[in-house]
């Protein structure tokens, strides 16, 4: 008989298969990948891949306008007041939805048929819950099981990792200390100023695969940091039945490591951020990670870190047992736009010229899709190393080349010109040109400019903060090799600097604006309009289908109801205005077997329905519009799809304005009683 010491597993071969014993003599088997093929939505996007795919097709396009509420769950009461922000997609296994939700970031079980509430859990954190970067319900959770244990993974605002016992919302008591992972421990850095207040959080969704956990980081949203000093945003995997962290991988290289010397003047010591803020893609066949990782310190100013900055903007992959890298590319060199790689990198398998390819493809805020062989981390079409301006900031430190795709063309407006601004009319065009006459235009990667109060009050951009692709991501259809992605154009950014005052930060520049207070010019844009007009043409938010396996964009529609703002413009009376699509960075894609499916981000009052907005099927092969329904508010999050009782759900999270947080549940009508 074969003895090994208690600490180490032993193999047990028993009828052809192999079952894996802990010291204590439990089986633990395997965790099997995630898969929308039964009908459940087990991981974030669907799958580990990115995908946000299912094979569902109850629900069509000839009955998608027949749609009806089978549930609705309001999330008022999960925390200290309501949430007007709900952005958490849920996971469907088993007949159980699992969420979190509310501004206390509670996770809820309920009946996926009814939405009756099953149990809830919410962690009270004090303050260093008040103290988190990134509050309220955060975008999602995950769920593990190796075909007996079941667990939900979480992360809360304080940044700690949670393991709860799917059937119960109890903690799992064996994993870290009584059920939790205190993730600003261990993290090979000490944070700053201390445990409770230090600068670190994450609301985005855990990624579980071949039982491994990997956690992102996050920190403050805004353009003026306090100091050019902050933590760093590594990331980590851990064992998802014990909690004990597997590997760290330092986005800011430590000396010795490769890419240290990319960080000039000693500045990868004090240089913090560089965190992966959305969400982390594996492919568990391969057993690799792929982490979509944001700007450093200093979205809009970079003098206290010159050089390229790795692995800031990069796509890193990783081996997912070891944390080892693989291969990286890095999409914004010395990132200086806040272009952070803002959604999940979609694993899709495609055929090139007739050669199969394990491919990679990340949508980005520029509204270019850069395509990876997801194994070597070779471009599938080249990637040209293109010269851009260099800029006139003291101190800053400019890259003489940025990458650009030469395949697919961009799906998004980036970059801004005088054949941008709107031509309605051509007073209208007149007057817009004059607003932009007081600020600096140029293609992507023109660089922020000092902010004079004579002008140019700012460089005038499209794709930082809000512009192109967001959050929310895209999805891929395996069976067409298609990417659908929701884009948004029509918001201005203005990259203006400004000396600040010591008291307000250490750094030489930060985002501002030297116009008088009201005349425009900050960094949201305020101003830039025309009568109540974006100053840009339409449309101002769409949806692109691009192939795969040609990199070449299908189609291209706009999305969303023309705006009230647009529709009832005084200055647009009398004019056949086309439909032009909302702007807004909100919007998710789901794909089915027949339907692209996504919502519109504004409300909009139209004479024929009651105000609200619309949740839209297209046909996913030729991109026409299918059906709609009404909506209470703006969608918030990408909607998801699952199969119980023999009928299709799809289910969205609402909110904003006025209108607090809420999933609605819609399946096709059924007749009688309920």
């Amino acid at each position: 008989m074969l003895s090994l010491s208690p600490s180490r597993l032993i193999a047990v071969l028993a009828a052809g298969s192999v079952t894996f014993l802990s010291a204590q003599g439990a089986a633990q088997n395997p965790s099997k990948p995630f898969t929308t093929a039964r009908g459940e939505w087990p991981s974030y996007t669907g799958d580990t891949r990115g995908s946000r795919y299912s094979p569902l097709d109850q629900i069509s396009a000839a009955n998608f306008s027949t749609l009806e509420v089978a549930w609705r769950f309001k999330t008022d009461s999960l925390g200290p007041r309501p949430e007007f922000k709900l952005e958490s997609t849920p996971l469907m296994v088993g007949g159980t939805l699992y969420t979190t939700a509310g501004t206390g970031r509670a996770v809820v079980a309920l009946d996926a048929a009814t939405g009756a509430l099953k149990w809830t859990h919410k962690e009270e954190e004090g303050p260093r819950g008040a103290a988190a970067p990134r509050q309220l319900s955060g975008r999602g959770l995950a769920y593990w099981t190796d075909g007996r244990d079941e667990r939900i993974l979480y992360v809360t605002p304080g940044y700690r990792l949670l393991a709860l016992d799917a059937k119960t919302g109890n903690p799992v008591s064996s994993f870290g200390t009584n059920g939790a992972v205190d993730l600003k421990a261990d993290i090979d850095q000490e944070i700053l100023p201390d445990i409770t207040t230090g600068e670190i959080g994450f609301q985005g969704a855990p990624v579980v695969g071949r039982d491994v956990v990997v956690i992102g980081a996050a920190f403050r949203e805004g353009t003026a940091p306090k100091s050019k000093t902050n933590n760093k945003g590594y990331i980590r995997g851990f064992d998802v039945r014990t909690g004990k962290r597997l590997w760290t991988f330092h986005t800011i290289p430590r000396k010795g490591e490769p890419g240290y010397d990319t960080w000039q003047n000693g500045s990868a010591e004090y240089t913090g951020n560089t965190g992966v803020w959305s969400q982390v893609t594996i492919d568990e066949e391969l057993g690799l990670v792929y982490l979509p990782v944001e700007s450093p310190t200093g979205d809009y100013y970079g003098g206290h870190r010159p050089g390229n900055d790795l692995y800031g903007e990069s796509l890193v992959c990783l081996d997912l047992k070891t944390g080892a890298k693989k291969w990286h590319y890095q999409l914004v060199h010395h990132p200086i736009w806040d272009f952070d790689i803002p959604a999940a990198p979609i694993l899709a398998d495609i055929t090139v010229d007739g050669r199969a390819i394990k491919a990679v493809a990340q949508p980005t805020k520029q509204g270019l899709l850069y395509v990876f062989d997801r194994v070597t981390g070779k471009p599938v079409w080249p990637i040209e190393e293109k010269p851009v301006e260099k800029g006139e900031v003291p101190g800053e430190w400019y890259s003489p080349t940025q990458p650009m795709p030469t395949k697919p063309a961009a799906y998004a407006k980036n970059g801004t010109s005088l054949d941008d601004l709107i031509d309605f009319t051509p007073d209208l065009h007149a007057q817009a040109v004059q607003v932009a006459s007081r600020y600096k235009l140029g293609p992507i990667f023109t660089p922020p400019v000092v902010s004079k109060a004579e002008g140019p009050l700012g460089t005038l951009a499209r794709g930082p903060t809000n512009g192109g692709s967001n959050w929310p991501g895209g999805a891929f259809d395996p069976e067409t090799h298609t990417f659908y992605v929701a884009s948004s154009n029509a918001a201005p950014v203005v990259l203006g600097l400004v000396q600040p005052s010591k008291e307000r930060s250490d750094m030489d520049w930060i985002a501002g604006s030297a116009a008088p207070a009201g005349r425009g010019g900050g960094l949201g844009g305020g101003g830039l309009s025309v009568q109540g007009l974006s100053i840009f043409k339409p449309p101002y938010g769409t949806i692109t289908a691009i192939n795969l396996d040609k990199g070449d964009i299908t189609w291209q529609v706009p999305h969303g109801e023309t705006p009230d703002a647009v529709r009832n413009n005084e200055a647009l009376k009398g004019l056949s205005i086309p439909r032009t699509g909302q702007a807004g960075f909100t919007v998710g894609t789901l794909v089915t077997k027949t339907l692209v499916i996504a919502g519109d981000p504004q409300v909009t009052t139209l004479t024929t329905r009651p105000r609200g907005a619309m949740l839209r099927a297209y046909d996913k092969k030729t991109g026409s519009e299918v059906g709609s329904v009404l909506l209470p508010a703006p969608i918030s999050a990408s909607p998801l799809t699952y199969s119980v009782g023999g009928k299709q759900y799809v289910v969205v999270a609402v909110s904003g304005g006025p209108y607090s947080g809420e999933f609605i549940a819609l399946r096709l009508p059924t007749a009688g009683p309920q």
